[in-house]
């Protein structure tokens, strides 16, 4: 028997949203779970810091690039999460809203990592005696028991100031993530993958500080890992703001 127009069937645009919605609701899920799984990583973190140098301490200390890198990246991936999800809210482009899942699933992924480290290292997750984000970047750095960390160049020396809230370089500030919070359709789009283009340039020079002068095998594995694949990232964004009449910014 056939069902009559009064049957209460929902229209196919709002069955279209339903399905998204349900999407991103998996999708937290699915993150939830990737953070529980990647514990079990966690391990194999005080096993490397161990195992890397026969003079190396079983844990790094404060001050070392290991702890610094857990620390701003931890810092650095939650702002990538939460733009993610403010696009999600502005646009209903599905390659955006896509991407905008990957970043956000994988950053909270790694985030939960960077702090489970710390947590086993039994480090605290703010910098010790004031010193700025990036400091571990510097040149002539004590790392593991004051080994020195190479020549690379930190906040300090790259010219850059925290300002508006953004802490690191890449970072947006607190008055551009009210215009993306503000904006709808192409111009959040645009804006989204502009402000991402930017985030991890500023997140591939971080991570690979921490792939030249982390002692932690395991870190600077997924230190290596988050180069390779937000160079990836960078050529899509790059890809989708041109199919938008757009590019990056300057």
């Amino acid at each position: 028997m056939t069902r009559g127009p009064d049957t209460g069937a929902e229209p196919a645009d709002e069955g279209a949203r339903r399905t998204r919605r349900t999407r991103w609701v998996a999708g937290s899920a699915v993150a939830l779970a990737l953070l529980f799984a990647g514990a079990a990583t966690v391990a194999s973190a005080r096993d490397d810091a161990a195992g890397g140098r026969a003079d190396a301490p079983a844990v790094p200390s404060a001050g070392s690039a290991d702890a610094g890198f857990a620390r701003d990246m931890a810092v650095h991936h939650q702002q990538a999460v939460e733009m993610s999800f403010i696009v999600r809210d502005r646009t209903r482009d599905e390659d955006v809203r896509r991407l905008a899942y990957d970043i956000a699933n994988t950053q909270a992924n790694q985030r939960g990592m960077l702090l489970g480290w710390l947590e086993l290292w039994e480090l605290p997750k703010t910098a010790p005696d004031g010193q700025p984000p990036m400091h571990w970047m510097a040149g002539g750095h004590g790392g593991h028991d004051g080994h020195d960390m190479g020549g690379t160049a930190g906040t300090e020396g790259s010219g850059f100031t925290a300002h508006d809230g953004a802490l690191m370089p890449g970072m947006a500030t607190r008055t551009e993530l009210d215009r993306l919070r503000a904006a709808d359709g192409r111009q959040a789009e645009i804006l989204y993958l502009q402000l991402m283009t930017d985030h991890h340039e500023g997140g591939v020079d971080m991570a690979r500080g921490c792939a030249g002068l982390c002692t932690v095998g395991v870190e600077k594995r997924l230190a290596q890992g988050m180069v390779d694949a937000q160079r990836s990232e960078l050529d899509l964004m790059a890809d989708m703001l041109k199919a938008r009449g757009a590019k990056p910014r300057p």
